[in-house]
């Protein structure tokens, strides 16, 4: 069995980016500059986008954190994107979910420029990745597709099995599983809350994709032998540790590990990864701007 690490990847993807930009550095060109918008006081959302600011840091982005009162309006949000749109010192920018009851998160996301959407949630650049497009891959999506290519994970061929069916995770890959090339190629099952019969169905996985957000969801009893994991979920669970809580993802590690030839830890897999993608996006919103001479 063969952990796919996705703490040490992500550091590999870091280390490349940081190397591409020391490269603009010397040629006195604009390094890339990424935003965030965070509307409220979410804890896990305020620590997500402070970790962002710290790997913009790491490789030498510049970084704009835009923080918005819980009682923004939806109007008031929306000018701050129009905003942000039309500020050329920045190559992409992010809108932290979940935001609060009185915003509507879709009209939010249609209002961000899709040559800055580095999250790649705007219907334009979701389009594109589904016609094998070339475009801005959501990131969580993008950093599953670079660990399988990276540990050489063979996908052609292969059912896969994707578990949850969000327009974040789930949907974009049971996509991007079935695309031609690599990591690709494989026949797809995308499984959701309304499956009936869903173990039989991922007994005969090759690979499985579990982005549901239950914890130790999928026992050794599901999946076959040699079967690759990757365990987007991520969850709190309390207990009676000095934290008060563990983290666990939607696969029973312990038990499922034995039968499996891959399989992404939590934390320490997935999650890591979806930043250092989100930070390859804005380094590729960058070069598109230079090429369309936006300086």
């Amino acid at each position: 069995m063969t952990i796919l690490d996705g703490k040490k990847v992500s550091n590999d993807i870091k280390n490349e980016i940081k190397a591409e930009v020391d490269k603009m550095k010397a040629n006195d060109e604009k390094v890339p500059h990424l935003a965030a918008v965070i509307v409220g006081n979410d804890g896990a959302s305020l620590t997500y986008v402070g970790s962002k600011v710290r790997a913009c840091e790491r490789v030498g982005f510049e970084s704009t954190m835009v923080r918005l009162s819980n009682t923004t309006s939806e109007i008031e949000l929306l000018d701050k994107i129009d905003e942000l749109n039309n500020n050329d010192a920045i190559d992409g920018f992010i809108i932290q979910l979940p935001l609060p009851p009185q915003i509507n998160t879709q009209k939010v996301l249609m209002a961000v420029d899709p040559n800055k959407d580095v999250d790649g949630f705007h219907p334009m650049n979701f389009g594109k990745m589904a016609l094998d497009m070339s475009t801005f891959i959501p990131a969580t999506p993008f950093g599953i597709l670079e660990l399988l290519d990276r540990y050489g994970v063979e996908t052609k061929g292969k059912h896969t099995v994707v578990i949850g069916r969000s327009h974040i995770v789930g949907r974009p890959m049971s996509i991007l599983m079935g695309r031609k090339g690599f990591p690709g190629n494989s026949t797809v099952t995308l499984t959701h809350s309304h499956t009936k019969n869903i173990t039989q169905i991922t007994s005969q996985a090759d690979i499985i994709i579990s982005a549901l957000g239950i914890p130790k969801f999928l026992k050794a009893e599901m999946v076959k032998d040699d079967v690759v994991i990757i365990d987007v979920g991520i969850t709190r669970v309390p207990d009676d540790s000095q934290k008060g809580y563990y983290i666990t993802g939607d696969v029973d590690f312990e038990k499922v590990s034995k039968k499996a030839s891959y399989i992404t830890p939590v934390p320490g897999g997935v999650g890591p990864m979806t930043i250092a993608m989100l930070l390859k996006n804005t380094l590729l919103a960058r070069e598109q701007h230079r090429k369309h001479n936006r300086s």
